[in-house]
């Protein structure tokens, strides 16, 4: 049985009493693990950059993709992790919701994240039977008085190929998957991939259609000023689709703004870029007009989509959003970049430009005896929502009830 000594620690306030146990443990000589608890991110900052060097990490828990959130945001946040003499075996920020009945722990985030992993090292020797063991009693002695429930939304079982650290964790199927194109070095042969001669003749369609109206660019953003201008323009463009759709706006709240902003005004991070923004631009009479904007994240090989929008009010038959992604993935083959990720959600424009469906996952850890309850509640809710969303008039009807909450 592996020994797991957990302590509870706070690196910047003071915390109730260290709360201790201990295991015999068979593995790494039977060194202790200790878990601890913290609420300074600047002192676990050289671990953690450590842990973002890894691949399989996401890029939406990277030190500087939670301090831009935790800068714009009010919600509690505490940092778990778990070391083994000098090795950082893992890190899970986490904000603490306090909702009517529960309180909540889940990743930074989650709501804006299209994969959440966690962090842990690359090629860790330790079974991952004994992380697994260590996470949920280490979750479960040290956040007692802090959460009821703790819930890891949008994780893979497996990532590129690997399994995930938390892959034998029980979890719930999430309503959604996420969507991957390859990019093999060049367009023509990331397109051989699909229905590449389909793909050229719509990207020429567009072109032509454009021409009439006096051309366009392919604009990426490089100047914050330009950037910060373009995600005000996303914001006034997806408000407006999601009114004449009938949807809820989920950028509406000021934090959510000030926290895409916040990720403009940081530019590049250690391994890549926070938030870059792409657009299509008219030219001629209509010059300067706005078409298609798509919010890029890149960390290392990966770059995630991380929202998109289109003008309905001019050329909307030329297809500038499908326009927009060829020319993006196109500039990418040539930067070293291997998977294009379209992000979370099921859309048909996704599934005709990917190859690569992932399924990703709900994992619910239980902290208290309400959260026993709590855990009910949230699995009930995620299967409510994968049989709402499996009939289109139910969405619908679901959405715009969401819709009229949010405007009262």
């Amino acid at each position: 049985m592996p020994n797991a000594c957990f302590t509870l620690t706070s690196l910047d306030e003071p915390q109730p009493r260290d709360r201790v146990s201990t295991r015999r443990s068979e593995a790494q000589g039977g060194e202790k693990i200790t878990v601890s608890i913290h609420t300074d991110m600047a002192a676990l900052e050289a671990e953690w950059r450590a842990l973002d060097e890894n691949g399989q990490n996401s890029l939406h828990q990277s030190f500087d993709w939670c301090t831009a959130w935790r800068k714009t945001h009010r919600s509690q946040t505490l940092f778990v992790r778990a070391v083994r003499g000098q090795q950082t075996l893992f890190i899970l920020p986490l904000e603490i919701d306090s909702g009517r009945f529960f309180r909540t722990g889940r990743l930074i985030g989650s709501d804006h994240s299209n994969l959440n992993t966690g962090l842990f090292p690359v090629d860790d020797a330790t079974p991952s039977a004994e992380v697994v063991r260590v996470l949920i009693c280490g979750i479960k002695r040290q956040l007692r008085g802090f959460a009821d429930i703790v819930t890891l939304d949008r994780t893979p079982a497996t990532w590129r190929g690997k399994a995930h650290p938390l892959a034998a964790l029980p979890a719930l199927q999430n309503a959604n998957a996420s969507f991957q194109l390859p990019l093999l070095g060049n367009i023509d042969r990331t397109l051989a991939q699909l229905n590449a001669k389909r793909r050229r003749r719509k990207m020429r369609i567009s072109e032509r259609r454009l021409a009439a109206l006096g051309g366009y660019d392919y604009v990426v953003a490089r100047e914050k000023s330009g950037a910060h201008a373009l995600l005000e323009t996303f914001f006034q463009q997806k408000a407006a689709r999601f009114e004449a759709h009938g949807l809820p706006d989920v950028f509406q709240g000021a934090e959510t703004r000030a926290f895409f902003h916040q990720l403009v005004e940081c530019g590049q991070s250690a391994n890549g870029q926070l938030l870059e923004l792409n657009a299509i631009r008219l030219k001629g009479e209509h010059g300067d007009r706005i078409l298609a904007i798509a919010g890029l994240s890149r960390k290392g090989d990966h770059v995630i989509c991380q929202f998109g929008s289109i003008d309905e009010g001019i050329a909307a038959d030329s297809s500038p959003g499908e326009l927009l992604f060829y020319r993006i993935i196109e500039r990418l083959c040539s930067e070293g970049v291997a998977l294009f990720d379209f992000g979370i959600g099921d859309q048909p424009y996704k599934r005709s430009w990917c190859t690569i469906e992932t399924p990703l996952r709900d994992i619910v850890l239980p902290v208290t005896l309400p959260g026993q309850l709590a855990a009910r509640i949230h699995r009930g809710a995620v299967l409510a929502k994968r049989l709402i969303k499996a009939n289109k008039a139910s969405y619908a009807f679901v959405q715009r009830l969401r819709q009229r909450r949010q405007q009262r």
